[in-house]
C-alpha cells in the first residue's frame, strides 16, 4: 500500500461499468478514496460537490463528453485538479489535443491497471501541491482553511476538534495512545489538557460525525488508546 499517499480522493468517470469496477479495485487497494460517476454530467456534479484530488477520464462519455469536461474544469470551473485521460482514441493528434485542453497524462485503451496505478502516484508525486486535503470514505479535511466535511457537508468543529480529526486521518489505522495525542497537538508546547479530557473531545468529534454518518471512524481500543479506521 503507498502509505503516503493514502487519503487521496480519486473519481472516475467512465461509463463502461466492468471498467470503472476494475480500476475502483485496483485504487482501493492501493488505499485512495474512490469516488464513482457514469457520465459526464454526474461526474461534473461530483467534481463541485467533492474536489477530488484526481480524475480519471474517458474522453467517450454519455451526456457531457470527456474533452468538454476536461475544458470545463480548466476554464470554467478554473481547478488544477490533475487529469488522466482514459480513452480508446490513440493517435498522436488525439493525444496532443487532450493535452492542450489541460491533461496531466493520457492513457489508452486497453491498458494495464497495475500501469495505470503507477501513472496515478506519478502524477499526484508531481502536482502534490494542487490537493491540500484528506479523504476517507467520504469525511475530508482541508487543514489550509480549517475545513473538514462529511459528504461533501461542513462539519462545525471546534479547533480542538478539528487538531484531533485531522491528526487521526494523518494515521490511519494506527492506534494511538492519549499521550501520543496529546504530543502530537501541542508538540513542545504546554500541555493544556489532562489525557481524560481528550476522551471528552473524542466524544464530542465521534457525536458530530455520527450525526452524518453511521460510520465508525474513530474507534477505541481498550487499555491502548484510539485509531482512525478506514474500513
Amino acid at each position: 500500500m503507498i502509505t503516503h499517499l493514502i487519503g487521496k480522493s480519486v473519481l472516475i468517470i467512465e461509463d463502461d461499468d466492468k471498467i470503472r469496477n476494475l480500476v475502483k479495485i485496483y485504487l482501493q487497494k492501493e488505499g485512495y478514496e474512490v469516488l464513482e460517476a457514469a457520465n459526464g454530467n454526474v461526474g461534473k456534479k461530483m467534481i463541485e460537490q467533492y474536489d477530488p484530488c484526481l480524475v480519471i477520464l474517458d474522453l467517450m462519455l454519455p451526456e457531457m463528453s470527456g474533452e468538454a469536461i476536461c475544458h470545463w474544469i480548466r476554464e470554467e470551473y478554473e481547478s488544477l485538479m490533475p487529469i488522466i485521460m482514459l480513452t480508446a482514441k490513440a493517435s498522436e493528434k488525439q493525444r496532443i489535443a487532450g493535452f492542450k485542453l489541460g491533461a496531466d497524462d493520457y492513457v489508452v485503451k486497453p491498458f494495464s491497471p497495475a500501469e495505470l496505478m503507477v501513472r496515478v502516484e506519478a502524477v499526484l508525486r508531481r502536482t502534490a501541491s494542487r490537493c491540500g486535503k484528506l479523504s476517507f470514505t467520504g469525511l475530508t479535511v482541508k487543514p489550509v482553511k480549517g475545513e473538514a466535511l462529511i459528504n461533501g457537508k461542513k462539519l462545525e468543529l471546534t479547533n480542538f476538534e478539528f487538531k484531533l480529526l485531522h491528526m487521526f486521518m494523518q494515521h490511519p489505522d494506527q492506534i494511538l495512545s492519549r499521550e501520543q495525542i496529546l504530543n502530537y497537538i501541542y508538540e513542545h508546547q504546554e500541555k493544556a489538557v489532562t489525557e481524560r479530557t481528550i476522551d471528552v473531545h473524542i466524544k464530542n468529534l465521534r457525536d458530530k460525525i455520527k450525526e452524518n454518518t453511521p460510520k465508525d471512524y474513530i474507534q477505541t481500543v481498550r487499555g491502548m488508546g484510539y485509531k482512525f479506521a478506514t474500513s
